[in-house]
């Protein structure tokens, strides 16, 4: 398998943290020198390992935005 590249472009925010240490984080990445994306995923301590996550466009994103405050909390 290739070497997977990532730059994390902005950290928007952490979510949470588990009790090992990682943390889920709503960022911006580039994978493999496209585009960043919006990323939501659980990043180890070290942010050198991370877990399957979800990318948005922004216009994905901005959809669920519309989406989420139709949600009553």
């Amino acid at each position: 398998m290739a070497d997977l590249k990532f730059e994390v472009v902005e950290k928007i925010g952490q979510i949470n943290e588990n009790a090992k240490g990682w943390k889920k984080e709503l960022n911006l990445v580039s994978w493999n020198d496209r585009p960043a994306k919006y990323d939501i995923r659980e990043w180890s301590p070290d942010n050198t390992k991370m877990s399957k996550g979800l990318t948005f466009t922004k216009e994905e994103l901005a959809q669920l935005k519309i989406l989420l405050n139709e949600i009553d909390l």
